[in-house]
This record gives C-alpha cells, structure tokens and sequence, in this order.
C-alpha cells in the first residue's frame, strides 16, 4: 500500500552569485534527492525552474545547465530553490 503522506516536500534555499549557480546546481543534482530546483532573481522573480527525474543525468540535463547558464551571466546575485522529498 502507498501512503502519500509519506512523501512530504520541503524546499531549501541557497543565496550565490550569478557565476557561481551552474557549480551549485551541479552540486545539488549529484547529491540526487531534488524534486526540483528553482532560480530566483535578486527581486524574487522566478527565472528559471528545473523539474529533476530520477535518472535525470548527463546529456539530459545539458540543455538545462546551458540555460541556466545564460540566465546566470544576467543577473549578479540569485537564490536557487531546492525543492526535496522526505
């Protein structure tokens, strides 16, 4: 039997510079229990968001380090959002 209830989120967040999200993002995905993974201008605006699969690795997740790539050389300052499971 599956009890939903198990799976609760919580989210995590983390202020760093703008050249310094594509390492913490890297860092977040091998550490491999993020649901999802949101970035946040200095202002709060919600940039970009990255939902993450299990076995979302590699050539997968290229196309998303590239964007946030490009969204981190216009803004200086971020949060990135780490959405968990328990």
């Amino acid at each position: 039997m599956y009890d939903c209830d198990m799976e609760k989120e919580y989210q995590e967040e983390f202020k760093v510079s703008g050249d310094e999200v594509i390492g913490a993002v890297k860092k977040i995905v091998k550490e491999g229990n993020a649901r999802k993974i949101i970035i946040k201008n200095e202002k709060g605006e919600e940039i970009v968001q990255i939902p993450l699969t299990i076995g979302a690795v590699g050539a997968l997740l290229a196309p998303a380090l590239a964007a946030i790539g490009a969204v981190a050389a216009l803004v200086t300052k971020c949060t990135i959002v780490v959405v968990k499971t328990k």
